[in-house]
Protein backbone atom coordinates (compact mmCIF):
# COMPACT_ATOMS: atom_id res chain seq x y z
CA UNK A 1 0.00 0.00 0.00
CA UNK A 2 2.97 2.33 0.43
CA UNK A 3 3.18 2.63 -3.35
CA UNK A 4 -0.47 3.67 -3.48
CA UNK A 5 0.04 6.44 -0.94
CA UNK A 6 3.18 7.56 -2.77
CA UNK A 7 1.27 7.73 -6.04
CA UNK A 8 -1.58 9.72 -4.51
CA UNK A 9 0.83 12.17 -2.91
CA UNK A 10 2.70 12.63 -6.16
CA UNK A 11 -0.58 13.10 -7.99
CA UNK A 12 -1.72 15.86 -5.63
CA UNK A 13 1.58 17.69 -6.12
CA UNK A 14 1.25 17.50 -9.89
CA UNK A 15 -2.38 18.64 -9.83
CA UNK A 16 -1.36 21.69 -7.79
CA UNK A 17 1.47 22.41 -10.23
CA UNK A 18 -0.91 22.10 -13.18
CA UNK A 19 -3.48 24.46 -11.69
CA UNK A 20 -1.00 27.15 -10.72
CA UNK A 21 1.42 27.09 -13.65
CA UNK A 22 -0.37 25.92 -16.77
CA UNK A 23 -0.24 29.29 -18.53
CA UNK A 24 3.35 30.29 -17.81
CA UNK A 25 5.09 26.95 -17.74
CA UNK A 26 2.84 24.76 -19.85
CA UNK A 27 0.21 22.22 -18.82
CA UNK A 28 0.35 19.09 -16.69
CA UNK A 29 -2.40 16.52 -17.20
CA UNK A 30 -2.87 12.89 -16.33
CA UNK A 31 -4.67 10.68 -13.87
CA UNK A 32 -4.61 7.80 -11.45
CA UNK A 33 -6.44 4.46 -11.41
CA UNK A 34 -6.42 1.69 -8.82
CA UNK A 35 -8.15 -1.68 -9.05
CA UNK A 36 -7.86 -3.68 -5.82
CA UNK A 37 -9.37 -6.95 -4.66
CA UNK A 38 -9.48 -8.83 -1.37
CA UNK A 39 -9.92 -12.53 -2.09
CA UNK A 40 -11.77 -14.46 0.61
CA UNK A 41 -12.22 -18.10 1.56
CA UNK A 42 -15.43 -19.57 0.15
CA UNK A 43 -15.95 -22.92 1.88
CA UNK A 44 -19.18 -23.62 0.02
CA UNK A 45 -17.27 -23.64 -3.27
CA UNK A 46 -14.05 -25.02 -1.82
CA UNK A 47 -12.08 -21.89 -2.68
CA UNK A 48 -9.25 -20.99 -0.28
CA UNK A 49 -7.87 -17.49 -0.60
CA UNK A 50 -4.67 -17.32 -2.68
CA UNK A 51 -1.22 -16.29 -1.54
CA UNK A 52 -1.36 -12.52 -1.03
CA UNK A 53 -5.17 -12.35 -0.74
CA UNK A 54 -5.13 -8.53 -1.04
CA UNK A 55 -3.91 -7.52 -4.50
CA UNK A 56 -4.02 -4.41 -6.62
CA UNK A 57 -3.23 -3.00 -10.05
CA UNK A 58 -2.34 0.72 -9.91
CA UNK A 59 -1.60 3.21 -12.69
CA UNK A 60 -0.29 6.76 -12.35
CA UNK A 61 0.08 8.60 -15.66
CA UNK A 62 1.43 12.15 -15.97
CA UNK A 63 2.01 14.26 -19.07
CA UNK A 64 3.56 17.69 -19.49
CA UNK A 65 2.89 19.88 -22.53
CA UNK A 66 4.77 23.04 -23.48
CA UNK A 67 3.92 24.56 -26.85
CA UNK A 68 4.64 21.84 -29.46
CA UNK A 69 6.35 19.47 -27.03
CA UNK A 70 4.74 16.82 -24.83
CA UNK A 71 6.45 14.34 -22.54
CA UNK A 72 4.97 11.81 -20.17
CA UNK A 73 5.19 8.53 -18.35
CA UNK A 74 3.06 5.88 -16.70
CA UNK A 75 4.10 4.25 -13.44
CA UNK A 76 2.47 0.89 -12.75
CA UNK A 77 2.37 -0.87 -9.40
CA UNK A 78 1.19 -4.44 -8.89
CA UNK A 79 1.51 -4.74 -5.13
CA UNK A 80 1.83 -7.06 -3.39
CA UNK A 81 0.79 -8.95 -6.51
CA UNK A 82 -1.34 -8.36 -9.61
CA UNK A 83 -4.99 -9.41 -9.61
CA UNK A 84 -5.56 -13.11 -10.24
CA UNK A 85 -4.73 -14.38 -13.73
CA UNK A 86 -3.06 -11.23 -14.97
CA UNK A 87 0.18 -11.62 -16.88
CA UNK A 88 2.83 -12.82 -14.35
CA UNK A 89 5.24 -10.33 -15.95
CA UNK A 90 3.26 -7.55 -14.27
CA UNK A 91 5.02 -7.67 -10.92
CA UNK A 92 6.31 -4.97 -8.58
CA UNK A 93 6.47 -1.25 -9.34
CA UNK A 94 8.16 0.27 -12.36
CA UNK A 95 7.82 2.62 -15.31
CA UNK A 96 5.39 1.03 -17.76
CA UNK A 97 5.65 3.60 -20.55
CA UNK A 98 7.42 6.89 -21.20
CA UNK A 99 7.73 9.16 -24.23
CA UNK A 100 8.61 12.56 -25.64
CA UNK A 101 6.64 13.96 -28.57
CA UNK A 102 6.95 16.93 -30.93
CA UNK A 103 3.90 17.92 -32.99
CA UNK A 104 3.39 20.72 -35.50
CA UNK A 105 0.70 21.16 -38.15
CA UNK A 106 2.40 18.83 -40.63
CA UNK A 107 5.06 16.93 -38.72
CA UNK A 108 5.01 14.75 -35.61
CA UNK A 109 7.81 12.73 -34.00
CA UNK A 110 7.74 10.46 -30.94
CA UNK A 111 10.58 8.77 -29.09
CA UNK A 112 9.77 6.22 -26.39
CA UNK A 113 6.50 4.30 -26.10
CA UNK A 114 3.63 4.91 -28.50
CA UNK A 115 0.41 3.26 -29.67
CA UNK A 116 -0.34 2.78 -33.35
CA UNK A 117 -2.95 1.29 -35.66
CA UNK A 118 -2.85 0.71 -39.41
CA UNK A 119 -6.27 0.42 -41.04
CA UNK A 120 -8.72 -1.60 -38.97
CA UNK A 121 -5.86 -3.15 -37.00
CA UNK A 122 -5.77 -6.49 -38.84
CA UNK A 123 -2.12 -5.91 -39.70
CA UNK A 124 -1.11 -3.74 -36.71
CA UNK A 125 -2.73 -2.38 -33.58
CA UNK A 126 -1.12 -1.60 -30.24
CA UNK A 127 -3.28 -0.38 -27.37
CA UNK A 128 -3.95 -0.46 -23.65
CA UNK A 129 -6.89 -2.13 -21.90
CA UNK A 130 -6.40 -2.39 -18.15
CA UNK A 131 -9.43 -4.64 -17.59
CA UNK A 132 -7.88 -7.22 -19.91
CA UNK A 133 -4.30 -6.66 -18.75
CA UNK A 134 -3.20 -5.51 -22.20
CA UNK A 135 -0.53 -2.90 -22.87
CA UNK A 136 1.41 -3.80 -26.00
CA UNK A 137 2.85 -0.38 -26.82
CA UNK A 138 5.90 -0.15 -29.07
CA UNK A 139 9.08 1.34 -27.60
CA UNK A 140 11.13 3.06 -30.26
CA UNK A 141 10.60 5.98 -32.64
CA UNK A 142 7.73 7.08 -34.87
CA UNK A 143 7.34 9.84 -37.47
CA UNK A 144 4.05 11.14 -38.87
CA UNK A 145 3.96 13.55 -41.82
CA UNK A 146 0.85 15.32 -43.13
CA UNK A 147 1.84 17.18 -46.34
CA UNK A 148 -1.84 18.08 -46.95
CA UNK A 149 -5.11 17.66 -45.11
CA UNK A 150 -5.81 14.58 -47.25
CA UNK A 151 -2.53 12.66 -46.88
CA UNK A 152 -1.03 11.03 -43.78
CA UNK A 153 2.32 9.21 -43.88
CA UNK A 154 3.63 7.18 -40.94
CA UNK A 155 6.76 5.18 -40.22
CA UNK A 156 8.13 3.58 -37.05
CA UNK A 157 10.77 1.28 -35.61
CA UNK A 158 10.95 -0.38 -32.21
CA UNK A 159 10.24 -3.35 -29.97
CA UNK A 160 6.93 -4.30 -28.41
CA UNK A 161 6.29 -3.98 -24.71
CA UNK A 162 6.01 -7.23 -22.72
CA UNK A 163 5.51 -6.72 -18.98
CA UNK A 164 8.16 -4.20 -17.96
CA UNK A 165 10.47 -5.39 -20.75
CA UNK A 166 10.30 -5.52 -24.56
CA UNK A 167 10.20 -8.26 -27.17
CA UNK A 168 13.25 -9.78 -28.81
CA UNK A 169 11.80 -9.16 -32.25
CA UNK A 170 12.41 -5.81 -33.96
CA UNK A 171 9.24 -4.27 -35.38
CA UNK A 172 9.08 -1.64 -38.12
CA UNK A 173 6.50 -0.38 -40.56
CA UNK A 174 5.04 2.34 -42.75
CA UNK A 175 1.54 3.46 -43.68
CA UNK A 176 -0.07 5.80 -46.21
CA UNK A 177 -3.63 7.08 -45.93
CA UNK A 178 -5.00 9.21 -48.78
CA UNK A 179 -8.46 10.80 -48.92
CA UNK A 180 -9.41 11.32 -52.59
CA UNK A 181 -12.62 13.31 -52.04
CA UNK A 182 -11.07 16.75 -52.58
CA UNK A 183 -9.00 15.58 -55.55
CA UNK A 184 -12.12 14.18 -57.24
CA UNK A 185 -14.20 17.16 -56.07
CA UNK A 186 -16.79 15.03 -54.29
CA UNK A 187 -19.32 16.97 -52.22
CA UNK A 188 -21.59 14.19 -50.91
CA UNK A 189 -19.18 11.29 -51.28
CA UNK A 190 -16.13 10.30 -49.27
CA UNK A 191 -13.47 8.04 -50.80
CA UNK A 192 -10.10 7.10 -49.32
CA UNK A 193 -7.53 4.35 -49.60
CA UNK A 194 -4.51 3.20 -47.63
CA UNK A 195 -1.54 0.88 -47.90
CA UNK A 196 0.51 -0.58 -45.04
CA UNK A 197 3.68 -2.52 -44.38
CA UNK A 198 4.79 -4.14 -41.11
CA UNK A 199 7.98 -6.13 -40.70
CA UNK A 200 9.30 -8.27 -37.87
CA UNK A 201 12.92 -9.37 -37.70
CA UNK A 202 13.85 -12.00 -35.14
CA UNK A 203 16.75 -14.40 -34.93
CA UNK A 204 15.82 -18.02 -35.67
CA UNK A 205 17.37 -20.67 -33.45
CA UNK A 206 16.58 -23.58 -35.78
CA UNK A 207 19.43 -25.15 -37.74
CA UNK A 208 19.12 -24.42 -41.48
CA UNK A 209 15.68 -22.78 -41.19
CA UNK A 210 13.37 -22.99 -44.19
CA UNK A 211 12.04 -19.46 -43.60
CA UNK A 212 13.59 -16.03 -43.22
CA UNK A 213 14.35 -14.06 -40.04
CA UNK A 214 12.32 -11.26 -41.63
CA UNK A 215 8.55 -11.67 -41.81
CA UNK A 216 6.76 -9.15 -44.03
CA UNK A 217 3.11 -8.17 -43.87
CA UNK A 218 1.40 -5.99 -46.48
CA UNK A 219 -2.06 -4.46 -46.43
CA UNK A 220 -4.36 -2.37 -48.62
CA UNK A 221 -7.73 -0.83 -47.80
CA UNK A 222 -10.43 1.32 -49.35
CA UNK A 223 -13.27 3.22 -47.69
CA UNK A 224 -16.30 4.61 -49.51
CA UNK A 225 -19.33 6.50 -48.22
CA UNK A 226 -22.18 8.12 -50.15
CA UNK A 227 -25.21 9.54 -48.38
CA UNK A 228 -26.51 6.69 -46.17
CA UNK A 229 -24.44 3.92 -47.80
CA UNK A 230 -20.88 2.89 -46.85
CA UNK A 231 -18.32 0.21 -47.76
CA UNK A 232 -15.00 -0.55 -46.06
CA UNK A 233 -12.73 -3.31 -47.34
CA UNK A 234 -9.25 -4.46 -46.38
CA UNK A 235 -6.84 -7.12 -47.68
CA UNK A 236 -3.67 -8.21 -45.85
CA UNK A 237 -0.93 -10.72 -46.64
CA UNK A 238 1.83 -12.17 -44.44
CA UNK A 239 4.95 -13.83 -45.90
CA UNK A 240 5.87 -17.46 -45.20
CA UNK A 241 6.81 -18.24 -41.63
CA UNK A 242 7.18 -21.25 -39.35
CA UNK A 243 4.03 -22.75 -37.79
CA UNK A 244 3.90 -23.60 -34.09
CA UNK A 245 3.13 -27.20 -33.16
CA UNK A 246 1.10 -28.41 -30.16
CA UNK A 247 4.13 -27.91 -27.87
CA UNK A 248 4.46 -24.30 -29.12
CA UNK A 249 7.68 -25.11 -30.96
CA UNK A 250 8.53 -24.19 -34.53
CA UNK A 251 8.36 -26.92 -37.15
CA UNK A 252 10.93 -26.41 -39.89
CA UNK A 253 8.83 -28.56 -42.24
CA UNK A 254 5.56 -26.71 -41.61
CA UNK A 255 5.88 -23.27 -43.20
CA UNK A 256 2.97 -21.21 -44.51
CA UNK A 257 2.01 -17.71 -45.54
CA UNK A 258 -1.06 -15.99 -44.12
CA UNK A 259 -3.86 -13.67 -45.16
CA UNK A 260 -6.70 -11.60 -43.71
CA UNK A 261 -9.61 -10.19 -45.69
CA UNK A 262 -12.34 -8.02 -44.23
CA UNK A 263 -15.43 -6.43 -45.78
CA UNK A 264 -17.95 -4.19 -44.04
CA UNK A 265 -20.88 -2.45 -45.71
CA UNK A 266 -24.19 -1.02 -44.67
CA UNK A 267 -26.98 1.49 -44.98
CA UNK A 268 -28.23 3.85 -42.30
CA UNK A 269 -30.99 6.43 -42.15
CA UNK A 270 -33.53 7.58 -39.57
CA UNK A 271 -35.34 4.54 -38.21
CA UNK A 272 -33.46 1.97 -40.32
CA UNK A 273 -29.98 0.51 -40.22
CA UNK A 274 -28.31 -2.50 -41.86
CA UNK A 275 -24.68 -3.47 -41.28
CA UNK A 276 -22.85 -6.52 -42.70
CA UNK A 277 -19.35 -7.62 -41.64
CA UNK A 278 -17.54 -10.49 -43.39
CA UNK A 279 -14.05 -11.73 -42.62
CA UNK A 280 -11.67 -14.53 -43.57
CA UNK A 281 -8.49 -15.19 -41.56
CA UNK A 282 -5.90 -17.77 -42.62
CA UNK A 283 -2.80 -18.22 -40.44
CA UNK A 284 -2.92 -14.56 -39.44
CA UNK A 285 -1.65 -14.52 -35.90
CA UNK A 286 1.15 -11.94 -35.98
CA UNK A 287 3.45 -11.92 -32.93
CA UNK A 288 6.49 -9.83 -32.04
CA UNK A 289 8.19 -13.12 -31.06
CA UNK A 290 7.47 -16.30 -33.03
CA UNK A 291 7.52 -18.62 -30.02
CA UNK A 292 5.23 -17.69 -27.08
CA UNK A 293 6.96 -17.44 -23.70
CA UNK A 294 6.25 -20.38 -21.37
CA UNK A 295 5.31 -19.21 -17.88
CA UNK A 296 5.48 -20.84 -14.44
CA UNK A 297 1.68 -21.08 -14.15
CA UNK A 298 1.57 -23.49 -17.12
CA UNK A 299 0.27 -20.87 -19.54
CA UNK A 300 2.09 -19.02 -22.30
CA UNK A 301 2.22 -15.35 -23.22
CA UNK A 302 -0.63 -15.98 -25.69
CA UNK A 303 -2.99 -16.70 -22.79
CA UNK A 304 -2.44 -13.10 -21.64
CA UNK A 305 -2.65 -11.41 -25.08
CA UNK A 306 1.06 -10.65 -24.74
CA UNK A 307 3.35 -9.83 -27.69
CA UNK A 308 0.46 -9.77 -30.17
CA UNK A 309 0.92 -7.23 -32.97
CA UNK A 310 -2.41 -7.36 -34.77
CA UNK A 311 -6.03 -6.97 -33.75
CA UNK A 312 -8.54 -9.69 -34.65
CA UNK A 313 -11.55 -9.27 -32.35
CA UNK A 314 -14.53 -11.59 -32.44
CA UNK A 315 -17.15 -10.06 -34.73
CA UNK A 316 -20.20 -10.97 -32.67
CA UNK A 317 -22.77 -8.99 -30.69
CA UNK A 318 -21.52 -7.71 -27.34
CA UNK A 319 -24.38 -8.69 -25.01
CA UNK A 320 -25.01 -6.95 -21.68
CA UNK A 321 -26.89 -9.97 -20.29
CA UNK A 322 -24.87 -11.96 -17.72
CA UNK A 323 -26.03 -15.33 -19.04
CA UNK A 324 -25.37 -14.44 -22.69
CA UNK A 325 -21.69 -14.00 -21.80
CA UNK A 326 -21.11 -17.54 -20.51
CA UNK A 327 -20.33 -18.96 -23.96
CA UNK A 328 -18.39 -16.26 -25.80
CA UNK A 329 -16.46 -16.61 -29.03
CA UNK A 330 -12.82 -15.68 -29.59
CA UNK A 331 -11.50 -15.17 -33.12
CA UNK A 332 -9.61 -18.21 -34.47
CA UNK A 333 -6.71 -16.64 -36.35
CA UNK A 334 -4.05 -19.32 -35.69
CA UNK A 335 -3.11 -22.64 -37.25
CA UNK A 336 -3.82 -25.27 -34.59
CA UNK A 337 -3.39 -29.03 -35.06
CA UNK A 338 -4.45 -30.33 -31.63
CA UNK A 339 -4.99 -33.90 -32.85
CA UNK A 340 -6.08 -35.76 -35.98
CA UNK A 341 -9.74 -34.83 -35.45
CA UNK A 342 -9.15 -31.13 -34.69
CA UNK A 343 -7.12 -29.30 -37.33
CA UNK A 344 -7.82 -25.66 -38.10
CA UNK A 345 -6.13 -22.95 -40.15
CA UNK A 346 -8.20 -19.89 -39.30
CA UNK A 347 -11.80 -18.76 -39.55
CA UNK A 348 -14.39 -17.53 -42.02
CA UNK A 349 -17.80 -16.04 -41.38
CA UNK A 350 -19.57 -12.84 -40.55
CA UNK A 351 -22.44 -11.07 -38.87
CA UNK A 352 -25.46 -9.04 -39.95
CA UNK A 353 -27.06 -6.29 -37.86
CA UNK A 354 -30.54 -5.04 -38.69
CA UNK A 355 -32.24 -2.19 -36.80
CA UNK A 356 -35.73 -0.87 -37.46
CA UNK A 357 -37.85 1.58 -35.50
CA UNK A 358 -41.62 1.48 -35.87
CA UNK A 359 -42.64 5.12 -35.81
CA UNK A 360 -44.93 6.75 -33.28
CA UNK A 361 -48.61 6.54 -34.09
CA UNK A 362 -48.39 3.28 -36.09
CA UNK A 363 -50.05 0.03 -35.00
CA UNK A 364 -46.71 -1.51 -33.93
CA UNK A 365 -45.07 1.73 -32.86
CA UNK A 366 -47.81 2.86 -30.51
CA UNK A 367 -47.59 6.19 -28.75
CA UNK A 368 -43.81 6.24 -28.29
CA UNK A 369 -42.43 3.98 -31.03
CA UNK A 370 -40.88 0.48 -30.92
CA UNK A 371 -37.29 -0.52 -31.77
CA UNK A 372 -36.36 -3.97 -33.12
CA UNK A 373 -32.74 -5.10 -33.51
CA UNK A 374 -31.74 -8.43 -35.09
CA UNK A 375 -28.19 -9.78 -35.08
CA UNK A 376 -27.04 -12.95 -36.88
CA UNK A 377 -23.44 -14.18 -36.55
CA UNK A 378 -21.84 -17.46 -37.71
CA UNK A 379 -18.18 -18.54 -37.72
CA UNK A 380 -16.50 -21.60 -39.23
CA UNK A 381 -13.17 -23.32 -39.77
CA UNK A 382 -11.64 -22.96 -43.24
CA UNK A 383 -12.65 -25.82 -45.54
CA UNK A 384 -10.01 -27.86 -47.36
CA UNK A 385 -7.60 -30.77 -47.05
CA UNK A 386 -5.74 -31.25 -43.75
CA UNK A 387 -2.88 -33.67 -42.98
CA UNK A 388 -1.77 -34.41 -39.42
CA UNK A 389 1.40 -36.37 -40.35
CA UNK A 390 3.17 -34.72 -42.03
CA UNK A 391 1.53 -31.48 -40.88
CA UNK A 392 0.06 -29.62 -43.83
CA UNK A 393 -3.12 -28.09 -45.18
CA UNK A 394 -4.55 -26.80 -48.44
CA UNK A 395 -7.66 -24.73 -47.76
CA UNK A 396 -10.33 -23.43 -50.10
CA UNK A 397 -10.91 -19.72 -50.42
CA UNK A 398 -14.70 -20.04 -50.52
CA UNK A 399 -17.00 -22.24 -48.48
CA UNK A 400 -17.09 -23.19 -44.81
CA UNK A 401 -15.67 -25.99 -42.67
CA UNK A 402 -16.59 -27.16 -39.18
CA UNK A 403 -18.83 -24.71 -37.38
CA UNK A 404 -17.21 -22.89 -34.45
CA UNK A 405 -19.97 -20.62 -33.18
CA UNK A 406 -23.26 -18.96 -33.98
CA UNK A 407 -25.34 -16.32 -32.21
CA UNK A 408 -28.79 -15.42 -33.52
CA UNK A 409 -30.66 -12.87 -31.44
CA UNK A 410 -33.50 -10.38 -31.45
CA UNK A 411 -33.97 -7.38 -29.17
CA UNK A 412 -37.24 -5.46 -28.84
CA UNK A 413 -37.43 -2.19 -26.90
CA UNK A 414 -40.74 -0.50 -26.18
CA UNK A 415 -41.47 2.70 -24.30
CA UNK A 416 -44.81 2.30 -22.51
CA UNK A 417 -44.99 5.79 -21.01
CA UNK A 418 -42.78 8.74 -20.14
CA UNK A 419 -41.58 6.74 -17.14
CA UNK A 420 -41.49 3.12 -18.37
CA UNK A 421 -39.02 1.61 -20.88
CA UNK A 422 -39.13 -2.15 -21.44
CA UNK A 423 -36.94 -4.59 -23.33
CA UNK A 424 -37.20 -8.23 -24.41
CA UNK A 425 -34.33 -10.37 -25.72
CA UNK A 426 -34.09 -13.84 -27.26
CA UNK A 427 -30.70 -15.38 -28.02
CA UNK A 428 -29.89 -18.70 -29.68
CA UNK A 429 -26.23 -19.76 -29.42
CA UNK A 430 -24.12 -22.67 -30.63
CA UNK A 431 -20.63 -23.06 -29.12
CA UNK A 432 -18.28 -25.76 -30.44
CA UNK A 433 -16.12 -26.01 -27.35
CA UNK A 434 -14.52 -29.16 -28.76
CA UNK A 435 -12.91 -27.21 -31.61
CA UNK A 436 -12.26 -23.98 -29.72
CA UNK A 437 -10.93 -25.10 -26.34
CA UNK A 438 -11.83 -28.76 -25.84
CA UNK A 439 -15.06 -30.15 -24.40
CA UNK A 440 -18.69 -30.49 -25.42
CA UNK A 441 -20.63 -28.92 -28.25
CA UNK A 442 -23.24 -26.69 -26.60
CA UNK A 443 -26.60 -25.48 -27.87
CA UNK A 444 -28.30 -22.85 -25.74
CA UNK A 445 -31.31 -20.55 -25.74
CA UNK A 446 -31.59 -17.43 -23.59
CA UNK A 447 -34.53 -15.20 -22.85
CA UNK A 448 -34.28 -11.95 -20.92
CA UNK A 449 -36.65 -9.14 -20.03
CA UNK A 450 -35.86 -5.80 -18.44
CA UNK A 451 -37.71 -2.73 -17.32
CA UNK A 452 -36.53 0.76 -16.42
CA UNK A 453 -38.73 3.16 -14.47
CA UNK A 454 -37.61 6.80 -14.37
CA UNK A 455 -38.61 9.04 -11.49
CA UNK A 456 -37.16 12.13 -13.14
CA UNK A 457 -34.00 14.13 -12.37
CA UNK A 458 -31.73 11.16 -13.28
CA UNK A 459 -33.39 8.91 -10.68
CA UNK A 460 -34.41 5.46 -11.94
CA UNK A 461 -34.76 1.79 -11.08
CA UNK A 462 -33.84 -1.04 -13.46
CA UNK A 463 -34.64 -4.72 -13.14
CA UNK A 464 -33.82 -7.68 -15.37
CA UNK A 465 -34.74 -11.37 -15.35
CA UNK A 466 -33.03 -13.94 -17.56
CA UNK A 467 -32.89 -17.69 -18.17
CA UNK A 468 -30.53 -19.95 -20.11
CA UNK A 469 -31.29 -23.48 -21.32
CA UNK A 470 -28.23 -25.53 -22.42
CA UNK A 471 -28.03 -29.15 -23.58
CA UNK A 472 -24.49 -29.78 -22.27
CA UNK A 473 -21.73 -28.46 -20.01
CA UNK A 474 -23.27 -26.91 -16.85
CA UNK A 475 -26.81 -26.97 -18.27
CA UNK A 476 -29.45 -24.44 -17.13
CA UNK A 477 -29.06 -21.06 -15.42
CA UNK A 478 -31.39 -18.39 -14.07
CA UNK A 479 -30.51 -14.83 -13.13
CA UNK A 480 -31.80 -11.47 -12.02
CA UNK A 481 -30.55 -7.89 -11.61
CA UNK A 482 -31.84 -4.91 -9.63
CA UNK A 483 -30.18 -1.49 -10.04
CA UNK A 484 -31.13 1.84 -8.51
CA UNK A 485 -29.75 5.22 -9.60
CA UNK A 486 -30.21 7.96 -7.00
CA UNK A 487 -29.00 10.55 -9.50
CA UNK A 488 -26.40 10.85 -12.26
CA UNK A 489 -23.64 10.48 -9.64
CA UNK A 490 -24.64 7.57 -7.37
CA UNK A 491 -26.01 4.12 -8.19
CA UNK A 492 -26.19 0.73 -6.44
CA UNK A 493 -27.02 -2.77 -7.68
CA UNK A 494 -27.50 -6.38 -6.71
CA UNK A 495 -27.56 -9.35 -9.07
CA UNK A 496 -27.38 -13.12 -8.95
CA UNK A 497 -27.06 -15.95 -11.46
CA UNK A 498 -27.79 -19.49 -10.30
CA UNK A 499 -26.57 -22.66 -12.02
CA UNK A 500 -29.54 -24.77 -10.91
CA UNK A 501 -29.22 -27.24 -13.81
CA UNK A 502 -25.75 -28.52 -12.92
CA UNK A 503 -25.68 -32.32 -12.58
CA UNK A 504 -23.23 -32.03 -9.69
CA UNK A 505 -25.14 -30.87 -6.61
CA UNK A 506 -21.97 -29.30 -5.16
CA UNK A 507 -21.68 -27.06 -8.23
CA UNK A 508 -25.21 -25.67 -8.12
CA UNK A 509 -23.84 -22.27 -7.27
CA UNK A 510 -25.31 -18.83 -6.66
CA UNK A 511 -23.00 -16.16 -8.12
CA UNK A 512 -24.32 -13.19 -6.16
CA UNK A 513 -22.90 -9.66 -6.33
CA UNK A 514 -23.74 -6.37 -4.65
CA UNK A 515 -22.07 -3.04 -5.30
CA UNK A 516 -22.31 0.53 -6.45
CA UNK A 517 -20.51 3.50 -7.93
CA UNK A 518 -20.16 7.21 -7.19
CA UNK A 519 -18.91 9.77 -9.71
CA UNK A 520 -18.20 13.46 -9.28
CA UNK A 521 -16.56 15.28 -12.12
CA UNK A 522 -13.49 13.34 -13.22
CA UNK A 523 -13.43 11.27 -10.02
CA UNK A 524 -15.06 7.85 -9.69
CA UNK A 525 -15.15 5.15 -7.02
CA UNK A 526 -16.85 1.76 -7.42
CA UNK A 527 -17.13 -1.18 -5.05
CA UNK A 528 -18.38 -4.76 -5.25
CA UNK A 529 -18.71 -7.80 -3.03
CA UNK A 530 -19.57 -11.18 -4.45
CA UNK A 531 -18.63 -14.24 -6.41
CA UNK A 532 -16.79 -14.30 -9.73
CA UNK A 533 -17.82 -16.99 -12.19
CA UNK A 534 -14.76 -18.53 -13.77
CA UNK A 535 -14.54 -18.02 -17.52
CA UNK A 536 -13.83 -15.41 -20.14
CA UNK A 537 -14.22 -11.68 -19.55
CA UNK A 538 -14.37 -9.86 -22.89
CA UNK A 539 -14.06 -6.23 -23.97
CA UNK A 540 -14.69 -5.38 -27.60
CA UNK A 541 -14.28 -8.97 -28.78
CA UNK A 542 -10.97 -9.57 -26.96
CA UNK A 543 -11.02 -11.79 -23.88
CA UNK A 544 -9.15 -12.68 -20.69
CA UNK A 545 -9.74 -15.80 -18.62
CA UNK A 546 -10.60 -15.18 -14.95
CA UNK A 547 -10.69 -17.91 -12.28
CA UNK A 548 -13.47 -18.60 -9.79
CA UNK A 549 -13.15 -16.30 -6.78
CA UNK A 550 -15.04 -14.57 -3.97
CA UNK A 551 -14.17 -11.24 -2.42
CA UNK A 552 -14.32 -7.46 -2.24
CA UNK A 553 -13.35 -5.23 -5.16
CA UNK A 554 -12.76 -1.48 -5.18
CA UNK A 555 -11.95 0.71 -8.18
CA UNK A 556 -10.69 4.29 -7.95
CA UNK A 557 -10.03 6.63 -10.86
CA UNK A 558 -9.39 10.32 -11.33
CA UNK A 559 -8.09 12.52 -14.12
CA UNK A 560 -7.11 16.15 -14.51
Amino acid sequence: MKYLFFALALLSIKVSFAQNNKNKWGTVFGGFESNAQWYLNDKERGLPHPEDPIRSNNYLFLNYNYKKWTTGFQIESYEPNALLNFNPKYKGTNFGTYFINYKSDKFEATVGHFYEQFGSGLILRTWEDRALGINNAIRGARIIYRPTNDIVLKSFYGQQRSGFDVSKGKIFGADLDYNLSNLLKFSKTDLSFGISYVGRKEEIELENPSFSELTNAFGARINFMHDAFYVNSEVNFKSTDGILNVQNKLNNDFVKSGSAIGLNFGYSKKGLGVDVSLRRLENFSFLSERIPTSLLDGNTSLNYNDKILNFTPALTKQHHSNLANIYVYQAQNRVDFSDQSIMKAGETGGQIDFLYKFQKGTSLGGKYGTSVAVNLASWYNLPGKYSFVPSDYDVDFFGVGNKYFSDYNIEIKKKLSQEWLTGFYFINQYYNRRFIEGGDEINSNIIAAEGIYSFGKSKSIRFEAEHLWADADRKNWIGGTLEYSFNDKLSVYVWDIYNYGNKNELNKTHYYNVGGAYRKGANRIAFNYGRQRGGLVCVGGVCRFVPESTGFTINLSTSF
